[in-house]
Order: C-alpha cells, then structure tokens, then sequence
C-alpha cells in the first residue's frame, strides 16, 4: 500500500501538467549513500501492464513500483513539504530504521 498526500497529488499533477506529458511517476530505491538505499522518483510516460510492476492508481495518475522496490516501499506515504527556502517530495517509510545525518540515504 503506498499513500500520497493530497499536497503530494497536486504537485505530481502540477509537474505533469507542466511537462506536458505523462501519465504518472514511478518509483523505487537503488543502492547509494552512506545508509545504503536512495529514493529514485522518475516521469512515466506510457505504462503497460508489466510483469513484477504494482500500479497504485490515484484519480489522475499512475503510481508504478517495481517488485524488488515494493519489498522496500510498501507502507510509503508521499508528501510534498517546504521548509524554508526548500521544498520537494519527503518520504515517510515504516520499513526506515536509520537515515544518514543528510538526509538523503536510508537503511532497512
């Protein structure tokens, strides 16, 4: 199950309106950082069922997880948050049991 805020909704809605195309964003982690996994968040085009590949449908847009990323991800709440000067997506993960001091990198 992942959930997305509705602030997190308008602004993935927002970025594809903007882009001009797209039917949603897919997600996943790869192996970077000093914790180990990093967050990859990319525009999807065109989707075909895949096999391995869940679609969290929202009302206006797909979200896609590969199998092997689901393992990490499941449980996910996607946001949308400023702080300051800054703003951008903020992962909340139940599966987290450390981050890196920056951010930016997180460990299972």
């Amino acid at each position: 199950m992942i959930t997305v805020t509705d602030t997190a909704k308008q602004k993935i809605k927002q970025l594809l309106e903007r882009r001009g195309k797209g039917i949603g964003i897919r997600l996943g982690v790869k192996t970077t950082g000093c914790s180990g996994l990093a967050y990859t968040i990319e525009y999807v085009d065109d989707y075909t069922a895949e096999i391995g590949v869940t679609n969290f449908a929202q009302s206006d847009f797909a979200v896609l997880i590969d199998a092997k990323s689901l393992a990490y991800l499941n449980g996910l709440t996607i946001d949308w948050v400023r702080n300051g000067l800054n703003e951008g997506f903020d992962f909340v993960n139940p599966n987290e049991r450390d981050r890196c001091g920056c951010g930016e990198s997180f460990r299972v």
